[in-house]
């Protein structure tokens, strides 16, 4: 007798793996590897999460009135066009599914996000990887790496790992270099970092001009909710009725939503939150430039390292050092930077414990 086939492609996936969070003798560790928030949840999203632990035997309502007219009257946009997920990654999950499937193709850059090549595969589709410049996503290579198969062009924005973004000026070049027929997606689970620098755009207005953008973002890294799983999209009417055809119809859990409002209404904490990764993305940077580390000039709330390629200061013994002092960065071989690790802007102590170690690892001390 014959087991039951999964469809074709699945088992060629690679799995996606988090970032490590365990330390094998380790009590106590430094977890600086997965982009979570410095300082948790907001403590109102807290109380408003406990509060509704009283109303988790109802179903919630998909739509998430509440939430998403917050959403909307803070950017000023239609709350019809709001999608709502259990985090950004279902949200992307629903494009792939929705727009693609065998024959088709999934683009995204050289180092973008895992989870586009994943979501491309599992709807049947074929991802396609356009070469970066400068660990930047580039515009002329993505446009030249179209074909009357692709369907959907994921661009991070900031990117992960990178932390590089593209311009405004880059991204409507992009835009307006594809055919009606190719779904744009911005992913903007890092645009809580960013917005305000001047040439930066979110996409909103993209959204707003083209019939093929769409805006993803995500509740787990400015509020600090990963574990909670909230997500939004902000997408043209047409896509809307397409994503809530398919979409569970109680995908985003009644605490979620609780959390999710609480945090977003939580401007003073989100406020402390970026002033402090504003001064310790800097301070990280320049600190690890001084002792001879490659650091681009990235956004968001982590930084890259590349690290020299001689015995004794790799990529992968400097994780093995930091390990050794409790701290946890995150190896982005999958994402072709084999030379590389990613580490999150923590608390100061935490980060002060990162240059020392990394310190001492470079013989900067010796």
């Amino acid at each position: 007798m014959s087991a039951p086939r999964p469809q074709p492609g699945i088992m060629e996936i690679a799995p996606y793996k988090g970032g490590e969070s365990k330390i094998a003798g380790a009590d106590t560790v430094i977890k600086l590897s997965s982009n979570e928030g410095a300082f948790g949840p907001s403590p109102a999203a807290v109380r408003a999460l406990e509060g509704a632990a009283r109303s988790i035997h109802r179903y919630p309502d998909g739509h998430a009135p509440e939430l998403r007219a917050a959403i909307a009257a803070r950017y000023g946009l239609e709350p019809e066009r709001l999608i709502l997920g259990a985090g950004s990654d279902e949200i992307i999950n629903m494009l792939c599914q929705a727009y693609t499937g065998p024959g088709d193709v999934v683009l995204y850059s050289e180092h973008g996000f895992l989870m586009y090549g994943i979501s491309a595969m599992a709807a049947g589709a074929t991802p396609v990887k356009a070469p970066e410049t400068n660990l930047k996503a580039d515009v002329d290579a993505l446009l030249a790496a179209v074909t009357e198969r692709t369907r959907l062009l994921f661009v991070a924005n900031p990117n992960n790992p990178t932390g590089t973004y593209l311009t405004a000026d880059e991204m409507r070049r992009l835009r307006d270099g594809l055919r009606d027929d190719v779904l744009l997606v911005i992913d903007g689970a890092y645009a809580e970092y960013v917005v305000g620098t001047p040439g930066y755009t979110d996409g909103m207005d993209m959204v707003r001009a083209a019939d093929n953008v769409v805006m993803t973002r995500t509740f787990s890294k400015m509020y600090g909710l990963g574990g909670a799983r909230l997500g939004w999209a902000y997408v043209p009417e047409a896509v809307a009725d397409v994503l809530n055809r398919i979409r569970g119809p109680f995908n985003v859990s009644i605490p979620a939503q609780a959390a999710g409002l609480a945090a977003f209404n939580d401007t003073a904490f989100t406020d402390m939150c970026r002033a402090h990764n504003d001064e310790w993305l800097k301070r990280t940077q320049d600190a690890l430039r001084q002792i001879g580390l490659f650091v681009p000039d990235g956004v968001g709330n982590f930084v890259l390292a590349r690290f020299p390629d001689t015995p004794g200061r790799t990529a992968e013994e400097a994780d093995a050092h930091l390990k050794s002092r409790g701290i946890i960065a995150r190896r982005v071989a999958g994402y072709g930077l084999p030379d590389c690790l990613r580490i999150t802007i923590g608390k100061a102590e935490e980060m002060e414990a990162v240059i020392k170690a990394l310190r001492e690892f470079m013989g900067a001390d010796t």
